[in-house]
């Protein structure tokens, strides 16, 4: 966003006028002690033993259309060149298609960028990467709505579905986000994801497990290989879920699976929380609501914990390319981060998630650097004594497990048999106004461009 530099603004000052005995505490490096965390080894081997049930379902030269969505899955690119791998050694002919609704400014050359940056191309998986925003309607729900398909997959033999079942940031219900959600709206392309978002958030849950079972009716999905993820952010396990099983006990069950390995805040409350980074990689509303426990779907709070008074965020991913939907779960960001946002393409995805993805997408305050961001935050918070002051920081909200935290919770932290220090104690922000490095003596992670 151009015009918005930060020379010679003047609010910075003035915060500080406000409190001039105000000193923000130092943080400490800490990490959450997580024994016994279930974790796959090997993925690539795990996603092609799981596929061996389908090796009657494909026949030799059949065209097999194996979707990639636009999160930041870890082993996104192992599963689905494991998946390409597999087809190919039965015979068929895959190729790869973006399945992420409105994502990447809901043209095929911004999706095929996406995947780009997600580390999803040609080379890496092994073959063709086809894209296109055109759909064909298989049919429509019972109130009418119309379910689109991708053109692409319409078009092929069959389809395998490749995405990480976890818990959705608006709703919550039998099927969240995972393969039904790939299929009916990934796959539905702008059109279809409009169309099942239109009926709000309520609705959505349901539209997607009727959509899904649509499309399935038609009898080209081969079925999904589902990731399920443990608290790290690293795979847990890669299993295959039959046709009939998506939007259904089968898919059920992993989500279950799935939202009991998420990684979560290790603090119920929290006066601020400094988020290094922000994206459509990291989560659909950019950042996890199940890690902030804010929603703002109705324009209000929808989670019970944690609470957090003020949040400040600090960058876009790159990955995001431009777009910031969800940036308005922030109360306060740095200039910087606002010449990284592509409005076209935010806009374009707030809008086709509804209501309340538009209300996620107002601008927060907007301060010169990272330090005013962090004072600003602060001094919304509403905690007067600062050296009480309950703030942690974290590098993203798929990184739960690694803060910085000032000697309120740290003090909390060292009575607590899950939690250990992992670094000294320094400034959160340096003499240039930035975030200071997350390593001793080190700049890594420091967020500094």
């Amino acid at each position: 966003m151009s015009g918005s530099s930060a020379a010679g603004w003047g609010p910075f000052e003035a915060i500080r006028g406000l409190r001039p005995d105000g000193v923000i505490p130092q943080v400490t490096p800490i990490r959450r002690l997580l024994p016994d965390v279930p974790t796959e080894q090997d993925p690539y081997a795990a996603a092609q033993a799981a596929l061996a049930p389908l090796a009657s379902a494909v026949r030799p030269g059949a065209r097999i259309a194996v979707t990639a969505g636009s999160r930041g899955i870890h082993d996104l690119v192992v599963v689905v060149r494991a998946a390409v791998d597999w087809l190919r050694a039965a015979g068929a002919e895959p190729f790869v298609v973006p399945a992420m609704g409105s994502h990447g400014g809901a043209t095929a050359d911004g999706q095929r960028e996406m995947l780009a940056g997600l580390g999803v191309t040609a080379e890496s998986v092994g073959c063709p990467i086809e894209a296109t925003m055109e759909t064909v309607v298989l049919g429509n729900l019972p109130d009418g709505t119309p379910v689109h398909h991708d053109a692409l997959a319409a078009k092929a033999d069959g389809v395998l579905l490749v995405n990480r079942v976890k818990p959705h940031t608006d709703f919550h219900g039998p099927v969240e986000s995972g393969l039904a959600k790939i299929l009916a709206i990934g796959l539905g392309n702008h059109a279809g994801a409009a169309a099942l978002h239109a009926g709000g958030i309520p609705s959505l849950g349901g539209a997607i497990e009727a959509a899904a079972r649509v499309v399935i009716a038609q009898g080209k999905i081969l079925g999904g290989l589902a990731i399920v993820e443990n608290m790290l952010e690293r795979t847990a396990a890669v299993e295959l879920v039959a046709a009939d099983g998506i939007a259904d006990a089968a898919e059920t069950a992993l989500l279950q699976r799935a939202g009991s390995l998420m990684g979560r805040l290790p603090f119920d409350e929290l006066d601020v929380l400094v988020v290094d980074e922000m994206g459509k990689d990291k989560s659909g509303t950019g950042m996890d609501t199940n890690v902030l426990g804010r929603c703002w779907v109705h324009g209000i709070p929808e989670f019970e914990s944690p609470s957090i008074a003020a949040i400040s965020v600090h960058r876009l991913s790159a990955a995001s390319h431009g777009n910031a939907s969800g940036l308005g779960l922030a109360d306060v960001i740095p200039a910087r981060l606002l010449e990284q946002i592509d409005l076209r393409a935010s806009y374009v995805n707030a809008l086709t998630s509804g209501a309340g993805g538009a209300r996620r997408s107002r601008l927060p305050m907007v301060l010169e650097d990272d330090a005013a961001a962090v004072l600003a935050a602060v001094t919304m918070s509403g905690r007067r004594d600062w050296s009480e002051l309950r703030l942690a920081r974290i590098r993203d909200t798929l990184s739960p497990n690694e803060l910085m935290v000032t000697p309120a919770l740290l003090t909390e932290a060292a009575e607590r048999f899950d939690l250990e220090i992992a670094g000294t104690a320094r400034d959160l922000t340096d003499a240039s106004g930035s975030l200071g490095g997350w390593q001793d003596d080190d700049d890594v992670g420091s967020g500094k461009e």
